[in-house]
Order: structure tokens, then sequence, then C-alpha cells
């Protein structure tokens, strides 16, 4: 899937918006789900299954020089790898899961970037991205921090307040340069 930086700046400022947005709107519901989420057998199985499946849709689309030639064994690797994960990786899957799926994003996120070196303003799009990528490698390892971060973030109702409310008017901000391109 290709995005021009227009739409992939739009996408992602409105994914910012209503991450931000539903715990403003919606603090008691949203923020008993967010506590959950790290351990969720329930979100991790079909973020993980979402993931396998992207991740094959990758596979199979690989190119020959790409290891494209050997995509069949790749396949295998992955979906054995995959399979196993819910069982001898099953605490905090979904976590796991996330990360992979946000890898994928952050892809099509910083592609439509690419080479796009008279519109400064792409900055403001693919610097959180980068920081995401560095975010979801790390978390990859210690899952279980985004517990830890929800516990302390949750701690306080203003304090997860405010970060909603700086997702949000970074997405607002997105979204309007978006406008501007």
């Amino acid at each position: 899937m290709e995005l021009s930086l227009t739409q992939s700046t739009l996408v992602f400022g409105l994914i910012l918006l209503a991450a931000g947005g539903s715990l403003l709107l919606k603090y008691k519901p949203v923020s008993a789900m967010a506590r959950n989420f790290p351990r969720s057998g329930q979100a991790g199985k079909v973020l993980m299954i979402l993931a396998m499946a992207w991740t094959g849709w990758k596979v199979w689309n690989l190119g020959a020089m790409d290891y494209g030639d050997y995509k069949q064994y790749i396949l295998i690797g992955f979906g054995v790898l995959g399979l196993l994960s819910f069982k001898y990786a099953s605490d905090f899957l979904s976590v796991r899961a996330s990360t992979i799926l946000y890898l994928f994003f952050a892809d099509i996120m910083v592609d439509s970037a690419w080479m796009r070196y008279d519109e400064p303003l792409r900055l403001l799009m693919v610097a959180p991205v980068y920081l995401g990528i560095a975010l979801a490698l790390y978390l990859a390892y210690a899952p279980y921090r985004v517990r830890d971060f929800f516990t302390w973030a949750f701690a306080m109702e203003s304090r997860a307040k405010g970060l909603s409310l700086v997702l949000t008017l970074y997405g607002a901000v997105l979204c309007g340069i978006a406008f501007s391109f």
C-alpha cells in the first residue's frame, strides 16, 4: 500500500486525534481498557493473528532482491514462530503483536516521506514515527514496561489527561499540516 505524504500525515494525525481524544472524552472506560490491554488474552490473539497475516502478505510479496526466491521457507518459518508465540510467549502477547503492527505501519508512513526533501514539514510526521520505531523495538524486548507506563500514567487522572491532550493537539497539528501541502 502506498500513500502520499499528505495522506500519511493525515492518517497519522487522525490516529493521534482518536487515541488522545478518546481518553479525554471517555476517561474511565478507556483508561480501564488501556490498563487491561498489556495482558489481555483476547487482544493478544486478535492482534497476533493480524500481525501474522500482515507478515505473511509482506513475505509473499517479496521480490527476488529481497530473498523472494526463498519466500516459501521464510513464510513457513514466520508462521511457525507466530504459532509458537501463542504458547510460549502468551504473556504480554498483545504488546508484542502491537509492536509488530506498528513497525509495519511505520514502514508505510516513512515510505511516504522518502526523498521529499523539498517539504520540511514532513519532519513533523516522520520524527514521532521514528521515535515510535525505537519505542516499539524496546517494548518488543520488554513488553512489561507498557504495564508499568500505564500504571504510572493512570495513577493520577490529570497526568493521563495531560498526555492525551498532547496526543490530541499533535494530531490536530498534523491534520492541519496535511491540508497545507
